[in-house]
């Protein structure tokens, strides 16, 4: 399909996705990459208390509250 035919379908609101390389697609600063990080041990016990109330894990507990934290020091510097 060439460029023009796609922008007509998309911008037409028909679906392009058996145009598309799903296989390949990434999601710009997106991408995961692996860090450590060292808690003592109380930090961890109350992690894993809050994780298991939530039913969620550790790992994800974390991910969230960073990013709630994030977000709000971007939204307080504007």
């Amino acid at each position: 399909m060439k460029a023009k035919e796609f922008d007509r379908k998309f911008d037409e609101g028909e679906d392009i996705t058996e145009a598309l390389d799903l296989s390949s697609a990434r999601r710009p600063l997106q991408e995961q990459r692996r860090v450590n990080v060292d808690f003592p041990g109380w930090m961890i016990a109350r992690l894993d208390k809050e994780a298991k109330r939530l039913g969620v894990s550790r790992q994800s507990i974390i991910k969230v509250w960073l990013s709630e934290r994030l977000e709000q020091s971007a939204s307080d510097r504007m």
